[in-house]
This record gives structure tokens, C-alpha cells and sequence, in this order.
């Protein structure tokens, strides 16, 4: 597969987790829909600044773009979680980083128990 393809494929992905479609996600990146289309598919050869303009519309990191991983309901929940948190302030990622602590420590302490 080819760095367009792979790139293109990591888009629709990131794109999916959000809930978005390709009208949502050009709209938001001032691109036009079809355009989306062709990126997806890797049958666009597209500048940095547009890849910047789909980054910050899809509000990931710019290293999210390079994980090509293969697909998996993992990836997949992982992709959802890093959309979820990605665009909210300090103060709420540290309140859900102590929750999810806490979680972690009961699931833990409850498979010890089995």
C-alpha cells in the first residue's frame, strides 16, 4: 500500500471515530467533499497544508496520521478515546486520568479476588 493509501485510510478512520462523514469532515477542514473522497482513497497527492487543515478539523495530533497499524476493534476504541479526549482542557484530561486510575485499581483489585 502506498504512503497516499495509508494516509488516506488513517483519515477515514480517525473521520469514522469522530461520527463524522466526508461532508462533515471537509466542511470543517473548508475543503470540498469530494476532495475528502480522493484523499481517503490515496488518489490525491496532497500538500502539507491541506493535511494540516484535516488535522486540525479532525483535532488529532499530527503523528495519529502515521499509525498504521493493522485494524482492529482495539484500534478502533483507541482511535474513539483519542477523539473524545483530544480537544478538552488540561484540567478535565487530569479529572479523567484520576478516574481512569481508579478504575484500573478496582478492575485489579477484582480479578485478584478471582
Amino acid at each position: 500500500m502506498s504512503l497516499p493509501e495509508s494516509v488516506g485510510n488513517r483519515i477515514r478512520e480517525l473521520r469514522k471515530a469522530k461520527g463524522w462523514t466526508q461532508e462533515q469532515l471537509a466542511e470543517a477542514a473548508g475543503l470540498h467533499y469530494s476532495y475528502i473522497g480522493g484523499v481517503e482513497r490515496g488518489d490525491r497527492n496532497i500538500s502539507l497544508e491541506t493535511l494540516e487543515k484535516i488535522i486540525l478539523a479532525l483535532k488529532v495530533p499530527p503523528f495519529e496520521l502515521f499509525q498504521f497499524d493493522e485494524n482492529t476493534d482495539r484500534k478502533q476504541i483507541i482511535n474513539e478515546l483519542m477523539v473524545l479526549i483530544n480537544s478538552r482542557e488540561i484540567t478535565e484530561l487530569e479529572i479523567l486520568t484520576t478516574i481512569t486510575k481508579d478504575i484500573f485499581g478496582l478492575v485489579e483489585l477484582q480479578q485478584k479476588k478471582n
